[in-house]
């Protein structure tokens, strides 16, 4: 359920995040009794007062945000992933502790974002189409893109590269996430398709190209740690 409602919340995210500067952009925070009576309404399985929760406290989300709009993630993108951090403070607040619950979800936005910029200094050790990633069988060292790419290459080489493409095709198919996938597929012209910009891919997806671009690094690293 509670992916169900990420990626419903995270598809309506764009109408929100485009208003980020609006005066009147988000819904007004709610009072300690109104919220705590969406609280109770949600633990009793009402999926609207989760929606109302997560409505009313877009405008913490964008606040925490700004904190961070001089680092290298685009201000579209730290309010998606504070809003992933809002919705985990919704489904784990405890209310009846009486604790306050802005307080606890400006923690669990920041963690998020936090979380977020860990994760890009991990993978500032980003993937290249040119890394070595295989050898040929005369020991010479094959690139992704020499794998991947169309070429007229002597038979036994297709051949080689064929079956090294087979691992990939495996590895995309059971390792990778759907989104991750459908970029690679799709960056790469992989399966029939043409291949595509990341700027081409951020229009059809609905995401920024930074995004895109993280995910299809993320992408690279997984195929290349599994194929070692």
């Amino acid at each position: 359920m509670f992916f169900t409602s990420l990626f419903t919340f995270l598809a309506n995210l764009l109408f929100f995040t485009g208003r980020v500067e609006t005066k009147n952009a988000f819904e007004k925070p709610l009072s300690s009794k109104e919220e705590k009576e969406y609280f109770e309404k949600m633990k009793s399985g009402d999926k609207m007062a989760e929606e109302v929760l997560i409505k009313h406290n877009l405008r913490l989300v964008a606040h925490i945000s700004k904190k961070y709009k001089n680092s290298n993630i685009d201000m579209e993108d730290l309010i998606s992933i504070g809003s992933i951090g809002l919705m985990k403070a919704i489904k784990t607040f405890t209310y009846e502790k009486g604790n306050s619950f802005s307080t606890y979800a400006s923690r669990c936005i920041d963690n998020e974002i936090l979380m977020t910029f860990r994760s890009e200094k991990k993978e500032a050790q980003a993937v290249y189409l040119d890394d070595i990633i295989s050898v040929d069988k005369d020991g010479n060292n094959l690139s992704l893109y020499e794998i991947l790419k169309d070429n007229s290459k002597p038979v036994d080489v297709q051949v080689e590269n064929k079956i090294i493409y087979a691992k990939i095709e495996k590895i995309i198919f059971s390792k990778l996430s759907i989104r991750e996938r459908e970029i690679i597929m799709s960056r790469y012209g992989l399966c029939g398709r043409p291949p595509k910009t990341q700027i081409e891919l951020a229009s059809e997806m609905n995401l920024s190209r930074s995004y895109i671009s993280r995910l299809e690094k993320k992408a690279l690293i997984t195929i290349k740690n599994n194929l070692k």
